[in-house]
């Protein structure tokens, strides 16, 4: 008898996404300062106020585009971050929020339309923490209901959406944020929407309250989570973003499209999400570099994405990078992930790493390999299997290509 959890089906309909894209926009966009840039940088609130006045957003289709390039699932969108305002309509809760500047409509509407239009699963983000709400600071209870009422009306407006990610609930560790009335209306109004509490840099992969779905590891590689004895299956995600800020910044520190390539594999191998961000510009509109990271990753995902998507915890080998998936759809079917691997065919004047790999065991294999062939030019490799110890000679990519991570598929008999 197992003593773990099974997860529910709109949970595993989560892990089965895999990939999602964060999208940072809001009134801090205009500055090109970073979305905390009203506090880190001391800002006066009546003045920092006035950007609403100048606010508008046309391009939502490039944010959207560009996660379909990437090879995205779902795309979570901060409807509200901790500045306060709001980019759907709040029926009146308000006067700070797009309603009142120069767009002039519930972008929040258009944003899932899009979405939906290219079979991507719409996410809400939306802060908890409000430096803009008088209440926040002044009257706690009264500001709980403020939000209360704020997510009631996402819940409500904007048709079936995959789920909320909360942020802020760290600002005030003491109080009493009343997270189960939350929650609960969430599930009346939204049964399957995933509910996700961001617990920090400082409290990575910490369980919360019952009503959570997924535990957060903020710019932080996952660890696999042990589920026994819990009353719940909990999935896991890890946020990254693309340089050192959230929002649109004077930031050129870009991580490599090697890096986040890696880190989505690694995520996968513990069995948890990849959320990787962007900063757009503020009218919507991604920028250039940004735009093409997604688009590499994308051509990565574009051959080997059945594994990402597909792929669970299978195998994994103490001191080594390679790993095992195993296909949740098909249990004939495993992937094997193969890092740094040299090229395997090139001239030594031209080619870096132009020499043979290693042989590779894998052990604990407790079913008979058939074949095994790489994903991207289904080329076999020679293997030999003896018990549950599987041994092959992983090439690396030939002269002309570099994907940087590759991937083979192991078929069983």
């Amino acid at each position: 008898m197992q003593d773990y959890p099974i997860a529910k089906p709109y949970i595993q309909n989560f892990e089965q996404m895999a990939f999602g894209m964060f999208v940072h926009l809001g009134l801090f966009s205009q500055l090109g300062a970073g979305e905390w840039t009203y506090t880190i940088h001391k800002r006066n609130m009546a003045e920092y106020e006035t950007l609403i006045d100048t606010f508008k957003v046309d391009n939502l289709q490039d944010i959207v585009m560009t996660a379909k390039s990437a090879g995205c699932r779902y795309l979570c969108l901060t409807t509200r971050h901790h500045e306060g305002f709001s980019l759907y309509d709040t029926k009146g809760l308000s006067d700070f929020d797009i309603i009142h500047s120069p767009t002039g409509r519930d972008i929040l509407a258009e944003f899932v339309e899009l979405c939906r239009a290219e079979d991507i699963t719409p996410f809400f983000y939306h802060t908890t923490l409000d430096w803009h709400h008088k209440d926040f600071g002044d009257n706690f209870e009264a500001y709980l209901d403020y939000l209360y009422k704020s997510i009631e009306l996402l819940c409500t407006n904007y048709g079936k959406i995959g789920g909320f990610w909360f942020d802020g609930n760290w600002s005030k560790p003491n109080e009493d944020w009343k997270e189960d009335r939350l929650y609960k209306m969430i599930h009346r109004l939204q049964p399957e929407a995933i509910i996700i509490n961001n617990t920090g840099l400082s409290n990575r992969g910490a369980l919360g309250a019952e009503e959570i779905d997924a535990v957060t590891y903020e710019r932080g590689m996952p660890s696999p989570i042990d589920r026994k004895g819990h009353k719940k299956y909990v999935a896991g995600e890890m946020c990254e973003t693309l340089c050192d800020h959230w929002g649109a910044a004077n930031d050129i520190n870009f991580k490599p499209v090697k890096q986040l390539i890696e880190e989505l594999c690694e995520c996968r191998k513990v069995g948890a999400n990849f959320l990787l961000n962007i900063g757009p510009n503020a009218d919507g509109s991604v920028p250039t570099m940004q735009k093409g990271i997604m688009e590499c990753i994308g051509k990565w995902m574009n051959v080997f994405g059945r594994a990402i998507y597909n792929g669970r915890p299978y195998r994994t080998y103490a001191g080594r990078r390679e790993f095992l998936l195993r296909d949740a759809k098909s249990p004939k079917t495993a992937y094997l992930f193969a890092f740094d691997l040299k090229q395997s065919s090139g001239n030594k004047n031209v080619s870096l790493d132009s020499d043979s790999n290693t042989f590779l065991p894998l052990l604990e294999i407790d079913k008979e390999v058939e074949s095994i062939c790489w994903m991207d030019n289904d080329e076999k490799l020679d293997f030999r299997q003896q018990g549950d110890e599987l041994i092959l000679a992983p090439e690396g990519f030939a002269y002309g290509t570099n994907l940087c991570v590759r991937v083979a598929e192991i078929t069983f008999k």
